[in-house]
């Protein structure tokens, strides 16, 4: 378990790095939902079931959608 949890945490911190370091929007919020579902993952290796289904459900799910559904309203004048 120890190995997998080590495994994970790599997994974390290099799509934590990909998320910053992206310059397309959608990649970044694709990366940040697969962070999510990999931060599940830990939770539930760490027993903590409940966490991780929340972490899933909030992360994963609600958050990313408002992100795809704010990029998308938000046209390139009002970037620029």
């Amino acid at each position: 378990m120890t190995v997998l949890i080590i495994l994970l945490s790599l997994c974390l911190i290099i799509l934590s790095i990909f998320v910053v370091v992206s310059r397309n929007l959608l990649a970044s919020i694709i990366l940040f939902s697969a962070y999510g579902l990999i931060m599940a993952l830990v939770w539930q290796q760490l027993g903590a079931p409940v966490l991780a289904l929340a972490e899933v459900v909030v992360e994963s799910g609600i958050i990313s959608v408002l992100f795809v559904v704010s990029v998308f309203r938000t046209s390139k004048d009002d970037v620029e």
